[in-house]
């Protein structure tokens, strides 16, 4: 292996379980708004992958990421999971702002379709989950994966949910 070629990457991250330590007992905006505006560490997986919240609102989300060489699977391109994560996180985040104080929910179907590959010269990317249902039991939401420089999309996709009820 050639060493002049080798890169290295530390990251940190705080307590996974210091989120839901800190919000019991609150919605789940209001959850979402206390790591979305930095009162709160981000979840390990944002670090591990190098995107954050940028905005969350009632039945929406927004994350922001950068596409980076540690990424890069073996074809050339940012991995399609880059991708899916920021959708996932944002489809999600976009459902778990309509929590109720005791209620949780937890993925039970995520769809996606790529559109355009994402490589270092895509720029940062913006990624938006808009619930689309909110019942009782189940709730659905879409999200869309554009590049900021050029608004052109890069992916979109949807997800299932399932509500679990306050006990």
């Amino acid at each position: 292996m050639d060493t002049e070629t080798k890169r290295s990457r530390t990251i940190t991250w705080a307590d996974p379980f210091a989120i839901p330590k800190a919000t019991a007992g609150k919605s789940g905006l209001e959850a979402l708004r206390e790591v979305f505006e930095g009162r709160l560490p981000p979840p390990p997986i944002a670090e591990t992958m190098g995107f954050t919240g940028v905005h969350v609102e009632e039945g929406k989300a927004i994350f922001e990421g950068e596409p980076a060489e540690y990424l890069y699977n073996p074809i050339g391109v940012v991995h399609g999971g880059f991708a899916m994560a920021l959708l996932d996180s944002a489809m999600g985040c976009a459902v778990h702002s309509t929590m109720k104080v005791g209620e949780r929910y937890t993925t039970l179907e995520v769809k996606t379709n790529f559109v355009r590959p994402i490589t270092l010269d895509t720029g940062r990317v913006r990624c938006e989950g808009t619930v689309i249902h909110r019942g009782g039991t189940i709730a659905t939401a879409e999200g869309k994966l554009l590049a900021v420089s050029t608004g052109k999309l890069l992916a979109h996709g949807t997800t299932t949910c399932l509500i679990v009820p306050a006990q």
